[in-house]
């Protein structure tokens, strides 16, 4: 059997190209990326019962300043 130039270099091609993922190195581990974190934003409870709290003061607040109740006017100074 006659080997040419062109086949002697055709399978030396082949060959080199069929020998790179043998050469290219062991099995890596696979990397796995972290799963996210989710966390969820803290319970703020006095959001909650500040604002009725702040709405019963100004409610109060009206109800002491009224001065439209059916009491007697106050006594003329006297001289």
């Amino acid at each position: 059997m006659k080997l040419d130039l062109r086949t002697a270099s055709l399978v030396a091609v082949t060959a080199a190209f069929a020998a790179q993922p043998v050469l290219a190195g062991g099995m890596a581990e696979p990397v796995m990326e972290p799963e996210p974190v989710v966390e969820e934003a803290a319970n703020n409870t006095s959001g909650g019962w500040l604002v009725p709290l702040l709405l019963l003061v100004l409610i109060a607040a009206a109800v002491a300043s009224n001065d439209s109740g059916g009491s007697a006017p106050p006594p003329p100074p006297a001289f």
